[in-house]
């Protein structure tokens, strides 16, 4: 992804060491390279990368613009040597020489040094300019939680009221993807604490497992909590059978964990209850005593449904092993 983001930015003329990545952007964020990268902030850091690098080839070709020079100055030194013959020249020529490489070695200490800022003055801007990010950020989610509070609030409609407000210039740093991704994370987080309330709402309210949602609607339409999670009945209806159907699913869950605890029942159980009631109504009368039993009473038939299940589970495996059966035989020596 990364390859084909660097092989766009090669293909477009225009973009040199003054480049800014604003208008660059609008000239090549029509093209699928340039969309298939998520991140806005990753093809910005890709578009400096490649802008540095620009300047770093830049420098390196100017400096092999100055070898050659350097070498042809050498050549032509040469030249003057063979014509040169009196020991004054020589001796000119040995300290001009001499004063080439100390501003040589002068000039390339000056350019490491400046190499070595320039480096260190990028990551400072760098740094400083996630910073700023980040503040955007933070003012960003500030303006959506003092003016965006109903879960339901579409981007485009909301972007408008959001634009009057002060602080939307103030996150300037931000693109309009990233504002839109922010402001669907706090739809999100929205929606997610209003459910949690209309759960509770509902957990607050004696209802039947097999309660409908009109007979329930009556009872909780008045509390703040049911208005607020939505303003679609249908939605309301939808989350109301949700959690009902998760609801039954875990008596019915609890109701099997508490046959498990009954010691009552056993292997020998659908042999004695296929002889005679009693045994069957000697564990009802022991299970009654559970709240995980007594919760099922809206639904007798599936919960005996489940009960005669288990007798028949357990009849089908027969004697259980003794709770030393997978440990060592321990026979005394005496």
């Amino acid at each position: 992804m990364k390859s084909d983001f660097i092989q766009l930015l090669k293909e477009t003329s225009d973009i040199d060491r003054h480049s800014r990545w604003s208008e660059i952007k609008r000239k090549i964020d029509s093209d699928s390279r340039y969309k298939a990268v998520d991140s806005s902030s990753r093809r910005e850091d890709w578009f400096k990368d490649y802008v540095r690098k620009l300047e770093d080839k830049r420098d390196k070709d100017k400096d092999k613009d100055k070898d050659k020079e350097r070498d042809r100055e050498k050549d032509r030194d040469k030249d003057r040597e063979r014509d040169e013959d009196s020991d004054d020249e020589r001796k000119e020529r040995e300290k001009q020489e001499k004063q080439e490489r100390i501003e040589a070695s002068i000039r390339k200490r000056t350019e490491e040094v400046e190499r070595s800022l320039s480096s260190s003055l990028r990551e400072r801007d760098k740094e400083r300019e996630q910073h700023k990010k980040d503040e955007a950020v933070q003012l960003f989610n500030a303006l959506l939680v003092d003016l965006v509070r109903n879960s339901e609030a579409s981007w485009r409609d909301t972007r408008k009221q959001l634009r009057k407000d002060h602080r939307w210039e103030l996150a300037e740093l931000l693109d309009r993807e990233e504002k839109e991704k922010i402001f669907e994370e706090h739809i999100e987080s929205l929606f997610k604490r209003n459910k949690e309330m209309f759960h509770k709402l509902l957990d607050e309210t004696n209802i039947s497992l097999v309660a409908g949602w009109k007979e329930v609607k009556k009872v909780i339409k008045e509390d703040p909590r049911y208005s607020k999670f939505s303003s679609s009945d249908r939605k309301r209806e939808k989350e109301f059978s949700d959690y009902m159907h998760e609801k039954y699913v875990q008596a019915k869950a609890d109701f099997r964990e508490l046959l498990k605890e009954t010691k009552l029942i056993t292997y020998k159980s659908k042999k004695l209850i296929e002889e005679s009631d009693s045994h069957l109504k000697d564990i009802e009368k022991i299970l009654e005593n559970d709240k995980r039993y007594l919760v099922l009473d809206c639904a007798p038939e599936e919960r005996a449904k489940i009960l005669l299940a288990y007798v028949e589970d357990l009849h089908r495996r027969g004697v259980p092993p003794p709770p030393t059966a997978s440990e060592p035989s321990r026979r005394s020596t005496k």
